[in-house]
């Protein structure tokens, strides 16, 4: 059975420390995309009226679900909140920085609606638009990329991306325990563990420069070695899973004002208005 675009709803997973600045515009661009789509925040501490930009969000329905960490604990610690309160049928991580496009989350879903995959990246390096930066980023992820395909035995061009759906009946059975930005290695070594199809698709980006409030260094690089062989190496491991045809959902489609007046008027408190 081939399923319709609005047959599963999609839980977007969106961690947010200090984005004052972009999180309305983030949650707008998400809201803008025709699918049926539930938006669950994690404020991880921010101390920059973030949280209090979120609060006015929720009270007005443009958020689903906000969930306000007590104190600065990381994006790893802010995912798995979101996992476990999200009620969809795939989910999808989604920075708050716009840096990735959620007008893309169609190209993603579209190897899991075809039965294809259980899980789909979204790589940065096969050939979509991007912004030119950093050079040694690019090394840097290029090799932690092929450090975990050594240990997953995948070949995938983009281990680090944040933009990686997956079914949600797999993604609650993964024992994911990181804390920070080890999350992306994480999933990446406990899809595998799992048996998941995995499925690559290619992405834009819009990457930021650090006056631009990039948030990733050096150290989260060398970091990532070491999450690298513990998620890959040391238990827990992942149950094998063995996916069931999604079923369409039988409730009708939440109605949602694509990129209207309710994103727009609620977009910021009134004191900051």
């Amino acid at each position: 059975m081939t399923l319709r675009w609005n047959d599963v709803r999609i839980s977007v997973l969106m961690p947010v420390y200090n984005e004052a600045a972009h999180v309305t515009k983030a949650i707008e661009r998400v809201r803008a995309v025709p699918l049926d789509i539930e938006i669950i925040c994690v404020d991880d501490g921010s101390t920059d009226g973030t949280r209090e930009i979120l609060r006015h969000l929720e009270e007005h329905g443009v958020i689903d679900r906000l969930i306000l960490q007590p104190k600065n604990m990381g994006k790893g610690a802010a995912v798995r909140a979101a996992i476990q309160a999200a009620t969809g049928d795939v989910m999808v991580i989604q920075d708050a920085d716009l840096e990735y496009d959620p007008s893309e989350y169609p190209r993603l879903l579209e190897p899991i609606l075809d039965g294809r995959a259980d899980a789909v990246f979204g790589s940065r390096f096969l050939g979509g638009p991007h912004r030119v930066l950093y050079f040694w980023h690019r090394v840097g992820n290029g090799l932690l990329t092929l450090l975990s395909n050594m240990l997953t035995d995948l070949n995938l061009s983009d281990m680090e991306t944040c933009y990686k759906m997956v079914r949600s009946d797999l993604m609650k059975t993964l024992p994911l325990i990181s804390n920070r930005f080890g999350i992306e290695p994480e999933l990446t070594a406990r899809l595998a563990q799992a048996g998941a199809r995995i499925y690559e698709v290619p992405i834009s980006y819009s990457g930021r420069t650090y006056a631009e409030g990039k948030k990733i260094g050096w150290k989260d690089g060398v970091a990532a070695l070491w999450h690298i062989f513990r998620y890959n190496l040391l238990p827990p491991k992942a149950p094998r899973f063995e996916p069931r045809p999604l079923q369409p959902r039988r409730e009708a489609r939440r109605e949602v004002e694509v990129g209207g007046p309710r994103v727009r008027e609620a977009a910021r408190p009134d004191a900051e208005r």
